[in-house]
């Protein structure tokens, strides 16, 4: 008879509870800090704090320290006091970008999937991966399924390596430390050939893809930029390969570049070079 008690039981067993409340603890004070701050009290010093929040000077101060080290508060050297820092304007900057990018892209991309009857897709980078912030259906019987809300690996699909084009030394070694397992025989994973199909993609204003994510699917993308010449998100056309040929790609090309062009207007791009981040 087996007396050892099961997995489930036996991995709470080993947990700790004190150490993972705790955690849980600093988290919510932190974030319960960084709403403390308003408009009228934008500028506030550790014992205001600790008696807003009813914490101790100390834990107060072991917080703040922290956030100013991460750039989420910056701190007055006249007289010590703390305000939000421009690292939070950073992150809510890029929420933005993509509220901002999504709300604008919705009728243009209705209108391409008009004009090729494939699937759209909206992406935007999220590490190593492509989420579809939309993926409007092809009206034909014979398509894609929807992966709105889904996410690929950026190396292997269109649209992702739109994104990748966008990343400089060293966010682009970050990027390529990542794993790069193959999905399908086509799917390329040599470093060196990815960053040539970057340059390409530099180069040429649009990214094709021919089975390197999914079998029998082709994508082509282009990237979208952000009024201070980022590239923030990417358009992309994908198909069944029975329906977009290779020799498709030249005509489908510049209806997804245009599309993607106009985006980048309505998000303020002035049409300069780009900036990689």
């Amino acid at each position: 008879m087996n007396d050892e008690p099961p997995p489930s039981r036996r991995k709470e067993a080993n947990r700790n509870p004190r150490r993972d409340s705790a955690r849980l603890s600093s988290v919510t004070t932190a974030i319960h800090l960084l709403k403390t701050f308003t408009e009228e009290d934008n500028e506030l010093g550790i014992s205001e704090l600790a008696k807003r929040l009813n914490v101790a000077k100390s834990t107060v101060h072991r917080l703040a320290g922290a956030l100013l080290d991460e750039g989420l508060l910056q701190q007055n050297p006249e007289n010590g006091r703390y305000s939000l820092g421009i690292g939070l304007f950073a992150l809510g900057s890029m929420v933005r970008a993509r509220l901002d990018v999504t709300s604008e892209s919705k009728h243009i991309l209705n209108t391409l999937r008009e004009k090729t009857q494939e699937n759209v897709r909206l992406a935007v980078l999220e590490r190593s991966a492509v989420v579809f912030l939309h993926d409007f259906e092809s009206p034909q019987t014979l398509r894609l399924r929807s992966g709105t809300g889904q996410a690929r690996p950026a190396f292997c699909t269109a649209e992702g390596m739109c994104l990748i084009s966008g990343l400089r030394e060293p966010k682009l070694s970050e990027f390529m430390a990542h794993p790069r397992p193959a999905r399908t025989e086509k799917t390329i994973t040599d470093e060196e050939e990815l960053r040539r199909r970057i340059s390409r993609v530099k180069r040429h204003g649009y990214a094709i893809e021919d089975e390197e994510c999914d079998e029998g699917t082709r994508c082509i993308a282009a990237p979208i930029y952000s009024g201070e010449g980022r590239i923030v998100a990417a358009v992309g056309v994908a198909g069944p390969r029975v329906r977009i040929k290779k020799a498709d790609f030249p005509k489908l090309a510049p209806l997804v570049v245009d599309a993607a062009e106009s985006i980048s207007e309505r998000m303020g791009y002035p049409l300069r070079q780009p900036i990689y981040i």
